[in-house]
């Protein structure tokens, strides 16, 4: 869009809802996908009109015949533009997204926190733990943003997290965001390629959102993944390189009633291929999700020469 056109834009358009309605059919002609956060072009549009006003998404519906100042608009318009030239995620054009209900700064450092265990997190992870019978000690593993070990800390106020990476600029990002949340005490950012920074280190919990995306998926992203660092996304032609590691080393960072929880996405058809006599508990979600399963450490250990023939096989 030309300075000309946003001009008559803003003459004809007046409203929040007038903006909402025009972003989202602006997204639907450019064919733009929905993956990070929002599900359709209204709600996109909504997300980026509510960011550049500087209101919470969660407002009375009367606001949305608000009229806006042409300075909002020319705002809102310049979002929409940047949105539509370059593809990137929301999440990436206004540094925010939400997990587990609450904000994370984000950049194409780490991925954009969209993981089904948000629910889990939220729900406390029952009936494996509650609010009552809370886990002491956490590690998410491939912690990125930090959002999965900072979510942790918030509903289990209790609890040591650490939170682990191999990437230094993901955990740049995670540990801006665990000082934004005041758990610099409690959280703690760690490099690691997998176990390898928490060697001797023991768990009650496992958590863990690891790179899982498999070729064939890789090679047919939509442009808006392309904006993520690719190394949070793929691992290997079935996508399992990392999660055959951790189904080999977690028993021995696990306490004797600890448990695993890792998501592996569209790959859970490759890890049932691959482990077909494995009993995994894959987890449902009421709001949508799949590919999240659960091992306790008696079910790692039974499956221990399995899990480590995998990876030496591999």
């Amino acid at each position: 869009m030309s300075s000309t056109d946003f001009e008559d834009i803003t003459e004809q358009l007046h409203t929040i809802a007038d903006y909402c309605r025009y972003g989202a059919s602006l997204f639907n002609q450019a064919e733009l996908f929905y993956g990070h956060g929002n599900d359709n072009a209204l709600s996109e549009a909504f997300t980026l009109v509510m960011f550049a006003i500087s209101l919470p998404k969660e407002m009375s519906e009367d606001v949305m015949n608000c009229r806006l100042l042409k300075q909002e608009k020319q705002d809102i318009l310049a979002f929409f533009q940047q949105r539509v030239d370059t593809q990137k995620p929301v999440a990436y054009i206004t540094n925010l997204a939400y997990f587990a209900k609450l904000p994370f700064y984000v950049d194409e450092r780490v991925l954009v926190p969209r993981s089904p265990i948000a629910e889990l997190i939220e729900k406390y992870f029952e009936p494996y733990f509650s609010e009552k019978n809370p886990p002491q000690k956490i590690l998410d593993l491939c912690t990125g943003s930090g959002c999965i070990a900072i979510a942790c800390a918030s509903y289990f106020p209790e609890a040591e997290v650490d939170a682990v990476d191999l990437s230094l600029d993901a955990l740049d990002v995670a540990q801006m965001n665990i000082e934004n949340h005041g758990f610099s005490a409690q959280v703690m950012p760690i490099q690691s390629d997998v176990f390898s920074g928490v060697v001797g280190q023991r768990y009650d919990l496992i958590v863990t959102n690891p790179p899982y995306v498999d070729q064939e998926d890789i090679d047919s992203l939509p442009t808006e993944f392309t904006h993520e660092p690719e190394m949070g996304l793929g691992c290997g032609d079935d996508g399992l390189d990392i999660v055959r590691v951790i189904l080999a080393e977690s028993a021995q960072h696990l306490n004797d009633d600890g448990i695993l929880i890792c998501e592996v996405g569209n790959s859970q058809y490759h890890v049932e291929a691959l482990y077909p006599e494995v009993d995994f508990t894959w987890l449902s979600f009421e709001r949508g999700g799949h590919g999240v399963f659960m091992l306790n450490k008696a079910q790692l250990e039974k499956h221990a020469k399995l899990f480590t023939g995998a990876v030496i096989a591999e």
